[in-house]
């Protein structure tokens, strides 16, 4: 069922479960715009209204609109952001792409970092034929600039035969690569606990440990700034004691 955190006539604000993937995909397995197109059509009366321009465009029914705006890998969960029309959709990619929608992300990582705040900038190369990326030299013509800031929230060691130190941190990402936040953890030596692609230390967890945690913008039509925050999810060790 859709978790819905706001909704008006131009913007939805939802949070992605970990394994759905947050657009439509080639397969045919639920992704959240399916997801919340279904919510739209069944609330049409509500808030979700047809333009004049869909409806009379065509008399078969069209699907309600929904703009994707930013995305999530589909291992990862979080708070995300869908534009209800082309106007509102217009609007807050230019905002995304000026730097004005700014993402917060809680991760378990491996290990402790010797500061317990700092900023890591490094240029990722994307391989899409095998969906993955890797640290490149700044003078690789492919490599992009790669900027993201942590804060340690919390560390403590696993009840295990040969313990591990394990942190909570918070993550905010001044750019959005693929698989940046996986990629420059793991290249620093703080590969995040269950990542099955870039943590080759081995994994404690059947899912990645990483979420989307709050989301700010300004609203598409009004102007009024819009913040959403998440509390640490429940299975994350040090989130109310836990050991993994």
């Amino acid at each position: 069922m859709l978790s819905i955190l706001y909704e008006d006539n131009d913007i939805i604000v939802v949070i992605k479960p970990a394994g759905l993937e947050s657009q439509s995909g080639k397969s045919f397995a639920p992704d959240m715009v399916s997801e919340i197109r279904k919510h739209l059509a069944s609330h049409p009366q509500d808030i979700h209204k047809l333009t004049k321009e869909t409806s009379t465009a065509s008399k078969y029914p069209q699907p309600p609109y929904v703009g994707v705006i930013h995305r999530l890998d589909r291992p990862v969960s979080g708070i995300m952001v869908y534009a209800k029309n082309p106007k509102a959709a217009a609007s807050l990619s230019t905002s995304l792409q000026q730097g004005k929608i700014e993402k917060w992300y809680q991760a378990v990582i491996c290990g402790k970092p010797v500061d317990n705040n700092g900023t890591y900038v490094d240029y990722l190369k994307q391989d899409k034929k095998n969906n993955c990326s890797r640290i490149v030299y700044k003078s690789d013509p492919d490599g992009k600039r790669a900027e993201l800031e942590y804060k340690v929230l919390d560390c403590m060691q696993t009840e295990e035969k040969d313990p591990q130190y394990l942190s909570l941190v918070e993550i905010k990402l001044l750019t959005g690569r693929h698989h940046q936040i996986r990629v420059q953890m793991a290249h620093m030596g703080h590969p995040l606990i269950g990542d099955r692609k870039y943590n080759l230390t081995g994994t404690s967890s059947p899912k990645l440990l990483l979420c989307a945690f709050r989301l700010s913008f300004r609203h598409p039509v009004t102007g009024k700034k819009m913040e959403f925050t998440l509390p640490v999810p429940e299975e994350y060790p040090l989130s109310a004691g836990k050991v993994l």
